[in-house]
């Protein structure tokens, strides 16, 4: 897919590929109309050669903020994360699913996104000195493991092997016990959200200076920066990190409680919540207890502490604690499952539950934005395309290639398919449209 895509581009520049679309036009930056509803990066065509998450994730939140996101998957099998489940909603993965909305194709582009190994798109033709020779305006976003260069750089970077590199492994998990890999992989989205604001940055500077610029993201940079006080603990202090479980190294309370039907999360950042904490428990002695009046005491009688709140905790139901903490300025609150997660009434008012109608599939839902802005509404919410469900439309009305051109580009995709996979002829043939995978937004 990729060397086809340097043919293609190669044909372009000569000139054998051409059509009235085939003019470059900049995004300038300046508002398109005077509508109420105009999105940040309406206008921006986002060129996607990422897979798996920190990539998807970047381009999702693009995507959200009005950016045309156009993804290029391998012909055939796609992204690998379509095959990652169960669970399955027909022949789709649900983790698919979950960062691949508002996607379509397109060659000409203003931001170029991809995750390979350092080099490998240089050796294709399509490295950023290449893009820069025939489009010196386009942001071109490099995600990796480790970085462009270093012993490290030629290394596959997956989240548990950055997590672990990281540092991340080491403090998640049970005081006493083994490391732990986050629920969720936090060092692939902490990545994808650095990414995706150094896109934002570098548009800004190109409205400023007429020219794009390469970003190098990766996620060990991603995940070691994202350490914080725990790396700054260490630099300053050469303090050791240690796992804490729920619990925090310097704030005591501050962690989960079992109680009797479940646990709950309570934490008292200052003396007056403590105070307060020590009242709604009915144990107002610790308050004025020598080995607790502050949160360095605290913290020096953790244990002894947290002995005596966890024997209280245990004592009553989650929500006779959650009733009893109403009101009183304590951080404080459950831990929920998925199902409770989703008929949280903040949750549901928040809006973070997104629903979309799949071609294949019908109406499902995916966790909706995070952040909401007061001048312009989210874009709607369009599923995951199919695989090669878009690429007639791209290249003829997006594109506008004419039939020829269209004719050549995908004999060049069929060929290579065939080539690398020759029991694919079926499967290949039998497509409407076999060029990678797009998605109208």
């Amino acid at each position: 897919m990729l060397a086809t895509l340097a043919r293609v581009a190669t044909l372009r520049r000569t000139g054998l590929l051409s059509g009235p679309g085939s003019r470059r036009e900049l995004w300038t930056g300046r508002p398109q109309s005077d509508t109420d509803n105009m999105k940040p990066l309406e206008g921006v065509k986002i060129l996607d050669l990422t897979r798996v998450l920190a990539g998807p994730f970047a381009t999702m939140n693009l995507g959200d903020l009005g950016a045309e996101v156009i993804k290029v998957e391998r012909p055939g099998a796609g992204d690998d994360t379509r095959t990652w489940g169960p669970p399955f909603v027909g022949t789709e993965s649900t983790y698919f699913l979950s960062v691949n909305r508002n996607k379509k194709l397109a060659a000409i582009c203003d931001v170029f996104v991809e995750n390979y190994v350092p080099g490998k798109l240089s050796a294709l033709g399509l490295g950023y000195a290449d893009i820069d020779r025939i489009a010196p305006h386009v942001v071109y976003c490099s995600i990796t493991g480790y970085g462009q260069t270093g012993p490290l750089c030629q290394r596959a970077g997956y989240d548990a092997v950055a997590s672990a590199v990281s540092g991340l492994m080491h403090i998640t998990g049970p005081e006493d016990g083994d490391p732990v890999r986050p629920g969720v992989a936090m060092t692939d989205l902490a990545t994808g959200l650095y990414a995706c604001g150094a896109i934002m940055a570098g548009l800004i500077q190109r409205y400023k200076t007429g020219k794009g610029l390469f970003i190098d993201c990766n996620l060990l940079s991603s995940q070691v920066a994202c350490l914080t006080q725990v790396a700054a603990n260490y630099l300053i202090a050469r303090k050791e990190a240690k796992r804490w479980g729920t619990a925090h190294g310097s704030i005591v309370p501050y962690q989960a409680f079992k109680t009797k039907d479940g646990y709950l999360v309570v934490g008292a950042g200052n003396n007056l919540q403590f105070a307060t904490l020590c009242k709604i428990m009915n144990v107002p002695e610790l308050i004025d207890d020598c080995k607790y009046k502050t949160n360095h005491l605290r913290v020096q009688n953790r244990k002894e502490l947290i002995r005596i709140l966890s024997a209280r905790f245990e004592e009553a139901m989650t929500s006779e604690w959650l009733h009893r903490f109403e009101g009183s300025g304590i951080p404080y609150g459950p831990i929920n499952n998925m199902k409770n997660v989703f008929a949280e009434p903040q949750v549901l008012h928040n809006g973070l539950v997104m629903e979309m109608k799949h071609p294949t599939v019908g109406k499902i839902s995916v966790p909706g934005p995070a952040v909401r802005y007061s001048k312009f509404k989210m874009s709607e919410a369009r599923p995951p395309p199919l695989l090669g469900q878009h690429t007639t439309y791209i290249l003829k009305e997006v594109l506008r290639y004419d039939d020829k051109a269209i004719g050549l580009i995908l004999q060049i995709m069929i060929l290579k398919a065939l080539r690398e996979n020759p029991s694919s002829r079926l499967n290949i043939l039998s497509r409407s449209s076999v060029f990678p995978h797009t998605a109208h937004h």
